[in-house]
């Protein structure tokens, strides 16, 4: 990786949306920032952005004069991150790239989207788009009375290139816009408390049976180098179990520190039974900053705040 002088972070989409609770000093509340900005006058629903069940991520990275963004995820609907993005003044004309973290529908949905506003906004040439081949099949989760509820699929590698993308699809670790930003490859499992989504389904090759899909093993993570700090990690989802991800992003740059962590670590529903160990886990890094999102859940955000503290 590339080290970066700094790096600012866009929460384009996330499940809740929180501008009353105090914040650390380098973290800027939405309605704070709106404000300053001067994109917002008047305190009311249409001037704030839309929670909404996934996550979205713009990544800004400075480095001297150079100035380079990514976009990690869209979301769950187009029209969520277009609103969003009119609300927080977001420079699509600026991204060099994308990367779908895995083939879910609340990661994916606004993706088509995404890149056609992109293309609309950009000079010309194709954007890299960067995917995984296990992203595209079909999608379910089985429910404890055996219904599936099955997910949108979402659009394949022709359509992301016909919305204007070079479509980057690989299982192998990538660097993405001048190597600033390192995409993982598919993260090795090596705790044996992390299995996965248990319930989550594919469809088979016969394209009419059901077969388990625990692992997901397409999800990714992304990492950056911030100048005398270290590693901070991109996580999405973790469905490979976030102390998984920390493992594999030290073994890539064993001479970086970690410094922190950010996204959904899935510690809510089914997965809740391993708060504990996780949490305990996570002290070992020694991280200095952790910011829950998505699909964390409320019980691992708060519990594993206490049992941090304690």
């Amino acid at each position: 990786m590339r080290p970066v002088d700094r790096l600012e972070v866009l929460v384009l989409v996330d499940n809740v949306t929180d501008s009353l609770s105090t914040t650390p000093k380098f973290v800027i509340p939405e309605w704070s920032g709106l404000v300053a900005a001067g994109r917002m006058t008047t305190l009311s629903g249409e001037a704030i952005c839309r929670a909404h069940h996934g996550l979205s991520l713009l990544l800004t990275a400075h480095v001297g004069d150079e100035r380079h963004t990514l976009l990690i995820d869209a979301g769950p609907a187009g029209s969520t991150l277009t609103q969003n993005a009119v609300i927080l003044g977001v420079p699509w004309g600026e991204v060099e790239a994308v990367v779908l973290s895995h083939g879910h529908w609340d990661h994916g949905g606004g993706l088509l989207t995404a890149l056609e506003t992109i293309a609309l906004h950009r000079s010309p040439g194709k954007l890299d788009c960067f995917v995984h081949p296990g992203m595209f099949g079909q999608r379910a989760t089985q429910r404890p009375d055996g219904i599936l509820l099955v997910q949108e699929r979402l659009p394949g590698p022709e359509q992301l290139a016909k919305a204007g993308s070079n479509v980057v699809n690989t299982r192998e670790a990538q660097t993405a816009v001048g190597g600033v930003f390192y995409v993982s490859g598919e993260v090795p499992r090596v705790t044996p408390y992390e299995v996965g989504l248990p319930g989550h389904m594919r469809r088979s090759g016969d394209g009419r049976t059901w077969e388990p899909d625990p692992l997901i093993m397409d999800e990714r993570f992304v990492s950056v180098q911030v100048k005398g700090k270290g590693q901070l990690v991109f996580s999405a989802c973790s469905h490979a179990g976030i102390v998984n991800v920390l493992t594999h992003a030290r073994e890539v740059a064993p001479t970086v520190p970690l410094h922190g962590t950010m996204g959904g670590f899935h510690l809510s529903g089914v997965t809740e039974s391993i708060i504990p160990e996780t949490v305990a886990a996570l002290r070992a890094f020694d991280l200095k900053t952790i910011a829950a999102a998505h699909c964390t859940g409320w019980g691992a955000a708060q519990i594993g705040s206490l049992m941090v503290q304690t």
